[in-house]
C-alpha cells in the first residue's frame, strides 16, 4: 500500500511541476498585455472598486422617471453613486481612449493625408464628445 501512494504522489508533484514550467514559459503578445492593463485602468477609474465594494443600486424610479444618474434633487450626495454610472463613464472613458488612439495612428498615416485628417477629425470627435459627455454627467450629479 505505502508503495502506490508514493507514486502516485510522485506522479502528480511530477505533472504539478510540469504545469508549472508551462505556465511559466508562456509569452504574451505585449498587445494583449496593454489591452488588459488599459481596461483595467478604465475600470479602477470608473469606480468599479465602488460598485464591487458598497453593491449600489443599478437605477432608481421616482416620481413616475427613471434615474440613472444619483443626483441630490432625489436624495443622493456627489460620493454616492449607482451602478449604471459606473458603466457609463466607464464607456465614456473607452470613447475618449479610442478618440486618443484614432489621433495617434492619425499621425502614421503621413503619406495619405486624406486619410489622416479623416481619423483625426473622428479621434478629435470622440474625444470631445467623452468630454463633454462626461462633463454633463458630473453637472447632472451635482445639479
Amino acid at each position: 500500500m505505502p508503495q502506490t501512494v508514493k507514486k502516485q504522489t510522485s506522479q502528480a508533484s511530477f505533472t504539478l511541476g510540469r504545469w508549472a514550467r508551462k505556465l511559466s514559459n508562456i509569452k504574451f503578445s505585449s498587445l494583449i498585455i496593454a489591452i488588459v492593463v488599459i481596461a483595467v485602468a478604465i475600470a479602477l477609474l470608473g469606480g468599479t472598486v465602488y460598485d464591487l465594494a458598497v453593491k449600489p443600486l443599478v437605477y432608481a424610479y421616482y416620481n413616475q422617471r427613471f434615474y440613472f444618474i444619483l443626483s441630490r434633487s432625489i436624495g443622493g450626495s456627489a460620493g454616492d453613486q449607482f451602478a449604471s454610472e459606473t458603466a457609463i463613464t466607464n464607456v465614456l472613458y473607452a470613447f475618449g481612449l479610442i478618440g486618443l488612439l484614432a489621433i495617434y495612428q492619425s499621425s502614421k498615416h503621413a503619406y495619405n493625408p486624406r486619410q489622416a485628417y479623416i481619423m483625426f477629425i473622428a479621434g478629435v470627435a470622440l474625444l470631445f464628445l467623452a468630454y463633454a459627455f462626461l462633463e454633463a454627467t458630473l453637472n447632472m450629479k451635482l445639479a
